[in-house]
């Protein structure tokens, strides 16, 4: 059970890709607190479907690599929910690439998913933010861009440009009372992983590079999310926060 923090209830809630993984944990996370959440997706039928079983969220279907598109969602969801007051760039795609097939097209493609959604959300929400006397921004990087592995040079760089960015918006709009934080975690049990890269073979391989022998799952990124989001984390921004198990 997630630690109780007052200072999120009723407090307005806005998350990318939450329809699934990670994202649909923050969801959840955020829902037990009584803060009033508002998520979007590409996948329509997952995120309604977490909507409903929840109740008491706002949905609304969005490509994050349309920029009009998701600026239009933070809009739609200030109107349902009230002005925004966290926002989580949890939208990504680490789709597995490797250099020297990937063309312009390809990288552009990469970035429109695992990098602009997060300026341009960041952005969208800030004069909100300003009004209303502070918010607080999570950006979820990816320890990848501490390791640089190969197999996917674009969703590396992207993340450390994430990391980048987060320390140059918390520097930017720290004198308007809007925290910015980065959450890198590391290998996360998800559906997505399982069906596609966590084999038995890879999670022991992984194991083996941990200080702590368990699982990282979903909620533990939503457990360190709900503090950052809270008013206990209120002289904290600009940082990456690494969670995971002691790989890094």
């Amino acid at each position: 059970m997630s630690a109780i923090y007052p200072s999120l209830k009723d407090r307005a809630v806005f998350i990318t890709g939450g329809a699934s993984g990670i994202g649909a944990a923050l969801v959840e996370a955020f829902h037990g607190q009584g803060a009033r959440v508002g998520f979007i997706d590409r996948d329509a039928d997952a995120g309604a479907a977490l909507a409903g079983r929840l109740g008491r969220v706002w949905f609304q279907p969005c490509d994050v690599t349309d920029a009009g598109a998701l600026t239009g969602a933070i809009a739609a969801a200030a109107q349902a929910i009230g002005p925004i007051r966290v926002l989580i760039n949890n939208v990504a795609n680490d789709s597995r690439h490797v250099a020297a097939e990937t063309d312009a097209a390809a990288w552009r493609a990469h970035l429109a998913v695992n990098l602009d959604p997060t300026f341009l959300a960041s952005t969208a929400v800030q004069p909100g933010m300003k009004a209303a006397g502070g918010g607080v921004i999570l950006n979820l990087s990816s320890i990848n861009a501490l390791l640089g592995p190969a197999g996917m040079p674009a969703y590396v760089a992207a993340k450390g440009a994430v990391n980048a960015l987060t320390k140059g918006l918390a520097r930017e709009w720290g004198p308007d009372n809007i925290r910015v934080n980065a959450i890198s975690p590391g290998w996360v049990v998800t559906e997505r992983q399982l069906a596609l890269w966590l084999t038995p073979e890879a999670e022991a391989a992984w194991m083996e590079q941990v200080a702590l022998k368990r699982r990282i799952e979903p909620a533990d990124i939503a457990d360190l999310a709900l503090f950052l989001a809270s008013d206990q984390a209120r002289a904290i921004t600009g940082q990456n926060h690494v969670i995971d198990g002691g790989r890094t």
